[in-house]
């Protein structure tokens, strides 16, 4: 099943590097070609105290070896979630990590330093979907274990890059791609569809937090 693909398992992630990068139809860089940073051990972290000040608009700028996109948060569908995401994106716990699953025309994930496709935070968020859900391109969610409950979320997550994944609402929506779909679609054509890992290492630099009124 298509679903099973978002599952957290034990998979270490294979990625090469290119010669002298991607070149786009006008002949610039597409990505950077970048070594693999070394993967980090297992953590035991704090969860968020509270959640966001919904008031406000929150959203997470990504800085990838490939450009930048921005995920704006949903506070509704997602409040716990959300917050837990700022507070690892502040503390820097998705500086320096990858993109460890890529699946041509389906998703991209990351956020596990560890590096094995079943890296956590050590605790643990739920923000149930509802049964209307549809993860459809630029759709942002969290991966989790096939036997834990729908919606629950440690740090890993996911970006649709088809139409509609045709997923179960199985998975916590934490928010959408609003600026950068583009580099999106270009990191989801560096996987193989087989084996779901990159072809090459495309890195994630580092995730700031935007907060506006």
């Amino acid at each position: 099943m298509r679903a099973a693909v978002v599952a957290l398992l034990v998979l270490l992630a294979a990625a090469g590097c290119g010669g002298d990068g991607d070149s786009g139809a006008s002949g610039e860089v597409a990505c950077e070609d970048v070594e693999a940073p070394a993967a980090r051990e297992p953590e035991t972290l704090e969860p968020p105290a509270g959640t966001l000040d919904p008031t406000r608009t929150w959203s997470l700028v990504f800085d990838t070896s490939c450009g930048g996109f921005t995920v704006e948060l949903d506070l509704t569908l997602a409040p716990e979630t959300s917050a837990s995401l700022v507070q690892l994106a502040r503390e820097g716990y998705y500086d320096d990590t990858i993109f460890h699953r890529i699946v041509p025309d389906f998703v991209i994930q990351g956020g596990d330093p560890t590096q094995s496709g079943g890296g956590s935070p050590g605790y643990a968020t739920l923000d149930k979907p509802p049964l209307s859900v549809r993860y459809t391109k630029g759709v942002v969610a969290m991966a989790k274990t096939d036997l834990a409950p729908a919606g629950t979320a440690g740090s890993q997550f996911f970006v649709v890059t088809a139409e509609d994944a045709g997923l179960d609402p199985a998975y916590a929506v934490v928010g959408r791609v609003t600026d950068g779909l583009d580099v999106v679609d270009r990191i989801g054509m560096l996987g193989d569809p087989e084996t779901q890992r990159p072809t090459r290492t495309v890195l994630i630099r580092g995730v700031t937090v935007d907060e506006s009124s």
